[in-house]
């Protein structure tokens, strides 16, 4: 029997979408703060310490159980969604940026993923949110997106979010993926993540793709998105204050008079 509440879901869109979870009475979503779009009337908001699983004992276990998802840039709260009448009622989420919303049943994946640590949305009640330290040193120094990331536990529903196209891959065991830090978007726990150094001088130099790939060796399951947030941006950065690097001074400066850039 499951522990966590059983949610119904839809999904809606197709580049900037938004999930519509359905809830049976006196059942409840917990969202990160800010993704709340709209909800029936008969559902109630309440700001919750830490993330709405079992909390452990006392007040100080739970300001460290809270404190962890301050590590993960995250808020101390978040907000449950209670459906509170005597009929199924709606609430949705939106997506905090173009991309693709990733529903995971944690009861298919051993009650466990791992996830970059800005990807979680939302989840029904009992999953736990919490971080996931990396153990080899070599990652933590130069995982790219951060030495710390999510943990999701539990047997419900959760949702994650990734930028751009997104893919799933099933590993093999033994079969080795290596990818850019910031387009990994989770995986199951039996992966075996680590971090390798792009190898030749002239790749790092002069690549423009880091000095790093992931290292993900299966079995198990990866999800990977194309266009992590870091990247875009860092591009509308690089398009909104500096000259395009690439091209010589006089094409370059044609190439943004003719743009609209000078």
């Amino acid at each position: 029997m499951k522990q966590n509440h059983e949610i119904d879901y839809k999904l809606h869109g197709e580049e900037m979408q938004f999930v519509q979870i359905e809830l049976d009475p006196n059942e409840t979503a917990v969202a990160e703060s800010g993704s709340f779009l709209m909800m029936d009337h008969g559902i109630t908001m309440e700001t919750i310490f830490g993330d709405g699983s079992k909390q452990p004992s006392g007040l100080l276990g739970k300001l460290m159980s809270a404190g962890k998802r301050v590590l993960t840039g995250e808020s101390l709260f978040m907000t449950a969604f209670t459906n509170v009448s005597d009929k199924k009622l709606t609430v949705s989420f939106a997506a905090p940026y173009s991309g693709k919303i990733v529903p995971i049943d944690l009861s298919l994946h051993n009650g466990k993923i791992i996830a970059q640590k800005d990807a979680f949305l939302v989840a029904a009640k009992g999953v736990s949110v919490g971080i996931e330290f990396q153990r080899r040193l070599g990652t933590g120094l130069f995982g790219g997106e951060g030495f710390i990331m999510q943990k999701l536990e539990g047997d419900g529903m959760c949702f994650v979010h990734a930028g751009g196209y997104i893919m799933e891959k099933e590993l093999l065991p033994g079969e080795v993926l290596k990818i850019d830090t910031g387009c990994l978007v989770a995986y199951t726990a039996e992966v075996n993540f680590d971090i390798e150094f792009v190898s030749g001088i002239k790749n790092w130099m002069f690549g423009g793709e880091g000095l790093f790939f992931a290292r993900l060796q299966g079995p198990g399951k990866v999800w990977i998105q194309s266009l992590p947030i870091s990247r875009l941006a860092g591009r509308i950065l690089q398009y909104g204050t500096v000259k395009r690097k690439e091209e010589g001074s006089i094409l370059g400066g044609l190439g943004n008079l003719l743009d609209g850039r000078e």
